[in-house]
């Protein structure tokens, strides 16, 4: 498998001088195409930080982040603005659906910004609330939805134009426990299909159940290691 992201010695510093704070020290990892990681650590670890650089939400003080092969480190904010909507599809923990917009509505809105055209784009929205089982739900609005259903509107919207890296921050944070498992399932789902699938989470049990975990304490990565129980399943 090739390299979709290489990060090397990434650090982001708050405040530099004497009360600086180092959110990332030093960071380097590598994810290649069609893995499943799960990035954990509790809160002020890092965790977030590093899923802002991965989507090029943010930019690191310095090193380097490599997506695709291309050095997107020091690209400015008009540059990362057009990857994010290109390669990255997101999936928050808040959801972040219009309200006055129905299911359908919402996934085809980030396609208008890709510029695809209104029946392509009407014909992916709907496709993707199938693969995530709202076919049945496509016109109703987010307050005529459970929790678990909004998720599956964001996953809709995220794979919607099918790009390269899915990447969940604490996707099952709001969710009960019934709504937590079918959100799992997609997830995994979209990685059999060889998607390209990066988890943030601060629950160990949520991590398990991703084929490679990071773990980041301090800003730094303490842990990174392949899940042999999952292994041996798919053997």
């Amino acid at each position: 498998m090739d390299h979709l992201i290489k990060v090397q010695d990434m650090c982001k510093v708050y405040n530099p001088g004497e009360n600086e704070v180092r959110a990332l020290d030093h960071v380097s990892l590598e994810i290649r195409k069609g893995e499943f990681v799960a990035i954990i650590g509790h809160s002020g670890s890092g965790k977030s930080t590093l899923m802002n650089m991965l989507g090029c939400l943010d930019v690191p003080t310095s090193g380097a982040y490599y997506l695709n092969g291309r050095d997107v480190s020091s690209l400015k904010d008009n540059q990362l603005s057009e990857i994010r909507n290109q390669e990255i599809g997101f999936i928050f923990q808040g959801f972040n659906l219009i309200a006055n917009l129905t299911a359908l509505e919402n996934v085809e809105l980030p396609l208008i910004y890709r510029g695809i055209g209104r029946n392509q784009r009407h014909k992916l929205a709907k496709e993707a609330l199938i693969r995530v089982g709202l076919e049945k739900r496509m016109d109703h609005k987010p307050s005529e939805m459970s929790g678990g259903q909004q998720q599956r509107v964001a996953i809709a919207r995220a794979i919607a134009a099918e790009p390269p890296v899915i990447l969940a921050d604490e996707p099952t944070g709001n969710l009960d426990s019934a709504s937590t498992g079918e959100i799992m399932d997609i997830l995994r789902g979209l990685h059999d299909l060889g998607r390209s699938v990066i988890l943030i989470t601060h629950d160990n049990e949520i991590a398990d159940q991703a084929k490679r975990v990071i773990r980041i304490l301090d800003g730094r990565i303490v842990e990174d290691y392949y899940n042999t129980d999952i292994s041996a399943q798919e053997a």
